[in-house]
């Protein structure tokens, strides 16, 4: 029972180690997607929830987008603040905050792996004074007779 609780631990510190570093890998690809082609303008704040951060912005063309995903990066904004923002030319609906980037990404993703794990390693310590968790030796048996 406690190797199986052992493994399990494990496993769900090793799955959320993994997402987060994939986390900030995509953070990464996706800003210098959008980096590449960025185009730099102002933007209004329209609406601030805890999902995401709602601007409009005026394209060259003269076209408002309003991007359904928010903004990325939208800490500390405000309903009818004007922000700059960038925008991907290619693909006008994915827009960061002007000055913001992946960075941003690594103290959250980073804080939560460690506590997690912080969590995680003192239990298995606790565990692992009743005998090792991961042996791959068989119980012996105390029967006389298989000796």
């Amino acid at each position: 029972m406690r190797r199986i609780a052992a493994i399990v631990l494990v496993s769900i510190g090793a799955t959320v180690t993994l997402l987060a570093v994939v986390l900030v890998i995509g953070a990464y690809r996706e800003d210098a997607g959008l980096n590449s082609r960025a185009v730099r303008t102002t933007a209004e704040v329209l609406s601030v929830s805890f999902d995401r951060t709602l601007v409009r912005y005026q394209t060259p063309d003269g076209a408002d987008h309003i991007p359904p995903d928010g903004v990325g990066y939208p800490a500390g904004l405000q309903r009818g603040q004007l922000v700059e923002v960038e925008y991907d030319a290619a693909k006008p609906d994915l827009v960061k905050v002007a000055g913001r980037g992946a960075y941003l990404t690594l103290m959250p993703a980073g804080t939560l792996v460690l506590f997690m794990w912080l969590v995680i390693l003192p239990i298995l310590w606790w565990m692992k004074r009743y005998g090792p968790l991961f042996t791959s030796n068989p119980p012996q048996s105390l029967s006389p007779a298989t000796k």
